[in-house]
C-alpha cells in the first residue's frame, strides 16, 4: 500500500531537522521515507531508520561544523589560479572536513598524478557523490580549459563547489542527485566514483554493476576505502578487491588497479 502523503512529510521535516540532515537531497529523505512507512514502521521508528539510512550513505564522513559561511568570506580574497600556493593552502584547510578527502590529503601530491597523468591533459570530468573532491582540482592532470561537472546530496557541499568552481573559472554543472535514483547524463572524458560504491550499496545492493555500465565516460576511477573511519582494515582491501572484480567480471574494459596509504583505486578504460 503507498505511504501517506502527509505522513510522508511528517517523516521527512522530522528527519531534517537534524543538523547533519538538513541539507540532504530532498527526493532522497522522500523515497527512504516512503519505504520505511510502506515497510510498517511507525513514524518514529521511519524517523530512525532513514536518519541511520542517511548515516550509512554520507552522514558518517561529514563533521557536524561545517563553516560554509566563513569559507564563502574567504574564497573572493584568494587568487584564482589552481598552481597559487594560498588557493591550495585553503584547498586542503577545506577538504580536511570530510572524511573521504580527509583521508586522501596524505597522498594527494601523487593519487591523481599517478592515476591520470597518461590521459592528460583531461578535457571533461563528471565527478559523482563529489564530497569536497571538486577542491582537489589543484592537484589533477586538467586541461586549462577543462569542464568540471560535480554531484552530491548536500546542498551545502554544493553551495561550495559551486562557488570554488565561479572563483577558479572553471565551467561545468554543479548539481543535486540521488545515483540510486538517476545517473547524469553528462558525458565526460572521465568519471570520478571514489570511496562511494560502499555507501550507495546500504540503499541498493545492485547499484554499482548498474553504475558502471551506464555512467557516461570514456574512463572510470573507481576507488574503494582500505580502511574504516576507525582506521582498521578488517580485511578490507581484499574484500573490496574482490568485490570488484565480481562486477566487472566478463567485461572487455581495460582495468588498472592502484593502492595507496588509504584507498584501492581502479581505473576503467572502455
Amino acid at each position: 500500500m503507498p505511504a501517506d502523503s502527509d505522513m510522508v512529510n511528517q517523516i521527512v521535516e522530522a528527519v531534517q531537522k537534524g543538523e547533519r540532515y538538513r541539507h540532504v537531497h530532498s527526493d532522497l529523505v522522500h523515497r527512504l521515507a516512503a519505504a520505511e512507512l510502506a515497510h510498517g514502521r511507525n513514524a518514529k521508528e521511519a524517523v530512525k531508520a532513514v536518519r541511520s539510512k542517511l548515516h550509512q550513505v554520507g552522514g558518517a564522513y561529514l563533521e557536524l561544523f561545517f563553516p560554509v559561511g566563513r569559507w564563502f568570506a574567504e574564497l573572493p580574497d584568494l587568487p584564482a589560479g589552481l598552481d597559487d600556493p594560498k588557493l591550495q593552502a585553503f584547498c586542503l584547510t577545506a577538504m580536511q572536513h570530510h572524511a573521504s578527502t580527509r583521508e586522501r590529503l596524505k597522498d594527494l601530491p601523487s593519487f591523481f598524478e599517478t592515476i591520470l597523468r597518461p590521459l592528460a591533459p583531461i578535457h571533461s570530468v563528471l565527478d559523482l557523490a563529489c564530497g569536497l573532491n571538486p577542491l582537489a582540482q589543484p592537484w589533477m592532470p586538467l586541461a586549462p580549459d577543462a569542464v568540471y561537472h560535480a554531484c552530491d546530496i548536500y546542498a551545502d557541499m554544493l553551495e561550495l563547489v559551486r562557488a570554488f568552481q565561479s572563483h577558479i573559472q572553471r565551467a561545468g554543472q554543479v548539481f543535486s542527485c540521488d545515483l540510486t535514483a538517476e545517473t547524469p547524463a553528462c558525458p565526460a572524458q572521465l568519471a570520478f566514483l571514489l570511496k562511494t560504491i560502499p555507501c550507495l550499496e546500504q540503499l541498493d545492493k545492485e547499484i554499482a554493476a548498474h553504475l558502471l555500465n551506464e555512467i557516461p565516460a570514456d574512463h572510470l576511477l573507481v576507488s574503494f576505502p582500505v580502511r574504516s573511519l576507525g582506521g582498521r582494515s578488517k580485511g578490507m582491501l581484499q574484500n573490496y578487491e574482490a568485490h570488484f572484480h565480481d562486477l566487472v567480471a566478463g567485461k572487455n574494459w581495460r582495468i588498472q588497479r592502484f593502492i595507496f596509504s588509504n584507498e584501492l583505486a581502479f581505473l576503467i578504460s572502455r
